[in-house]
């Protein structure tokens, strides 16, 4: 049972930033603005884009997962704070919450690995 709730795990936890990640590319110009405006170089977006799309692909197949993981989970916290810090407005207290409990997560999969069914169980290093 482990494997596979593992797997459910690690694209429950992917999926979010996959779906993020595309979101970006199809919406670049207003994401770039949107960036800007909370004081993040726009420049920086492609390299967003890797992390969320790239770095989802990479949970989900079990790729790579610990690196990644602690990753995702620093980056988590600090857009937690760079976008969501706002707790007069319960959304996005909501929202910093979300980023804190994905980075948990994150930090979980860090912690034990991928699991058996993954990349990086067929190159034997899943387990710690």
């Amino acid at each position: 049972m482990n494997a596979s709730l593992t797997l459910l795990g690690r694209i429950g936890l992917a999926l979010i930033f996959i779906v993020a990640g595309w979101g970006k590319i199809s919406g670049y110009e207003g994401t770039q603005q949107y960036m800007q405006a909370m004081g993040v170089p726009g420049a920086l977006l492609p390299l967003v884009i890797l992390l969320e799309l790239g770095g989802g692909l990479a949970i989900a197949t079990g790729f790579l997962t610990r690196w990644v993981a602690i990753a995702l989970a620093v980056f988590s916290v600090v857009t937690a704070f760079i976008f969501h810090g706002n707790f007069g407005d319960a959304a996005q207290a909501t929202s910093f919450w979300k980023n804190v409990a994905m980075a948990g997560g994150f930090l979980l999969l860090a912690a034990q690995g991928a699991g058996a069914w993954s990349i990086d169980g067929l190159l034997g290093r899943a387990k710690a």
